[in-house]
């Protein structure tokens, strides 16, 4: 168990859920309130992967509310790279539309995701889901929240009864390998769904909204914020071939179903796709 924050580190942790607040605030403004009419599509690593005008609006909106405020931190971004000097030993992660293709066809189930990293730890966690009125924050070691309310996970059901939930990459090939694996994975537990956004996912664990997540093949800025609240709701993390949690592998579910299934995603062939 780690030790209770010093006054210090809770007036730091206090200040940066403030400024990550308030620039998620200002994105969701931003994208979702003001959405424009039209939208300006380009493709990026693949055809089926997105980025928007909004995309890049969002994330310069977000850019200059931490710079202001937090000028000595360094800040990596889905849209626009790493940039700052990390004096402060704090690093910002920002995926201003996370779940892209949602946001292009106008599909519930896209966030505004930032998090902010202390010293190689993830400590603050906010992601906001417009289409669904929701804002979900963390710091590390709890209480996770949304909206006011506060967020603990309750007793797991058994892998039969476990409704998973999982991400596809845009690699066609990859997703495909990704598919046969959901395909056996689908007689063998309650039902899988399909959300489209990693950031959403890993809140709808600890809101209970779904009993797991996996998913292959994520960027830092999928997983940095929804990661700090799920785990402040109580979920353990880890990657499907057994070690911690990272980037490319993910697998979020409570203790005591975590195992049980991850042994079969293992089984499955999840951690090889």
């Amino acid at each position: 168990m780690s030790a209770a924050p010093t006054a210090a580190e809770q007036r730091l942790h206090e200040n940066l859920l403030a400024v990550a607040l308030e620039a998620a605030a200002g994105a969701v403004d931003l994208i979702h309130t003001n959405r424009p009419i039209e939208l300006s599509v380009e493709a990026k690593s693949s055809a089926t992967d997105h980025v928007t005008q909004m995309d890049r609006a969002s994330e310069s909106l977000i850019r200059s509310i931490i710079e202001r405020r937090r000028p000595d931190d360094r800040i990596v971004g889905e849209e626009e790279g790493d940039s700052g000097s990390g004096d402060s030993g704090i690093t910002w992660y920002v995926d201003p539309i996370d779940g892209t293709t949602n946001y292009v066809y106008d599909h519930p189930g896209y966030a505004v995701s930032i998090a902010a990293v202390v010293d190689g730890i993830g400590t603050v966690g906010v992601v906001a889901d417009p289409t669904h009125g929701r804002t979900y924050h963390a710091v590390r070691g709890g209480p996770a929240s949304c909206d006011g309310r506060p967020l603990r996970l309750g007793p797991p059901p058994s892998i039969a009864g476990a409704l998973v939930a999982t991400g596809f990459s845009y690699d066609a090939e990859r997703r495909g390998r990704q598919g046969e694996v959901v395909a056996r994975l689908l007689p063998r537990v309650r039902d899988i769904r399909r959300m489209g956004a990693a950031a959403v996912d890993l809140c709808s664990v600890a809101a209970g909204r779904v009993d797991a997540y996996f998913e292959a093949g994520l960027s830092a800025w999928d997983l940095a914020a929804g990661s700090v609240i799920a785990e402040a709701a109580g979920a353990r993390l880890g990657a499907l071939d057994g070690g911690p949690a990272r980037p490319g592998s993910v697998l979020v579910a409570h203790p005591e179903l975590f195992d049980p299934l991850l042994d079969l995603l293992q089984e499955l062939g999840a951690a090889d796709v």
